[in-house]
């Protein structure tokens, strides 16, 4: 069946809230930005495992680098916190009830209060830098993933977009979608952790190590990454030109991404993964998620 849709706004009746949405929607690509540098640096335990303080002090006399780092996240998203909080208020004040805009808005703050809770834990259970896993790493992106949707349908809903309700057939393409680019988040972030953990003197010397049995589960498994992104771009691509006719503005920005996405793999792949590719991948990725969460929101309109 396909997506029936809730008669149009007619245009943004707030666009100033719109605007501030999507303001928050791109701060929280910054956050994101910065804790991966984070990761890379190995600076997560640059503040001890004292959390909400940074070595037991509200400013942190450490001039370690990794303790600015690390503090600067936390600063960012102290911040981050203040503007998603703005949101679910501004959103119940000005939107009607049972306005999408207001359910985006509560689920944007409900995921940001689960965000710091996972950090918290992260910090105070000290899997961080060198101690950092697979699967504290994995919850971590899945939390974080839903929160920039979230934000993102706050922002799309803010400016009085038609909501797409999907049944059946529609609806089973979009969520297919959107677990598999989450799947491959979670892989590509175990293989950015396994070449920050493991990092390789050459490319021939990383490819031995995931090809070695007595490697760490994290290299071995970083291989699975390039594959299943490869399979991802394909349906992403083959779902996006099915969408063309009701979204065409999302779903080429679908493909493009996609392809751009895979691209930027096979760099930092062939570059063995600094951190400044690391970060310009992510980006990317985090702007795929984005669309493509526009494009399961406006298919149909």
């Amino acid at each position: 069946m396909e997506a029936k849709l809730a008669p149009p706004g007619g245009g943004p009746r707030h666009p100033v809230f719109a605007r501030f949405a999507w303001g928050v929607v791109a701060y929280n690509l910054a956050v994101i930005l910065w804790g991966a540098y984070v990761r890379a640096t190995g600076s997560g335990a640059g503040c001890g495992n004292h959390w909400p303080l940074c070595n037991g002090q509200v400013t942190p006399q450490s001039s370690s680098i990794h303790t600015i780092i690390e503090f600067t996240h936390r600063a960012m998203t102290g911040l981050d916190a203040a503007l998603v909080a703005v949101l679910p208020i501004w959103a119940f004040r000005v939107f009607p009830r049972r306005h999408p805009v207001r359910l985006a808005a509560a689920f944007s703050g409900l995921f940001l209060v689960s965000e710091a809770l996972i950090g918290a834990a992260l910090v105070k259970l000290q899997h961080v830098a060198r101690n950092a896993d697979a699967y504290s790493l994995s919850t971590h992106l899945v939390n974080t993933l839903t929160l920039l949707a979230c934000l993102t349908l706050t922002a799309w809903w803010g400016m009085d977009k038609p909501v797409a309700r999907l049944r059946g057939k529609a609806a089973w393409l979009a969520a297919l979608s959107l677990a598999g680019v989450m799947l491959l988040g979670i892989t590509g972030a175990i293989s950015a952790l396994g070449d920050t953990l493991f990092p390789a003197s050459s490319l021939a010397a990383g490819l031995a190590q995931d090809f070695n049995p007595a490697s760490s589960l994290l290299l071995r498994l970083r291989g699975l990454h390039p594959l299943l992104a490869a399979a991802v771009g394909a349906w992403l691509s083959f779902y996006a030109v099915g969408r063309l006719r009701p979204a065409k503005t999302a779903a080429l920005g679908v493909i493009a991404l996609a392809w751009i996405q895979l691209l930027a793999g096979l760099v930092n792949f062939l570059l063995q993964a600094p951190v400044w590719m690391q970060l310009i991948h992510l980006l990317i990725a985090d702007l795929l998620w984005v669309s493509l969460v526009l494009l399961c929101a406006s298919a149909g309109s």
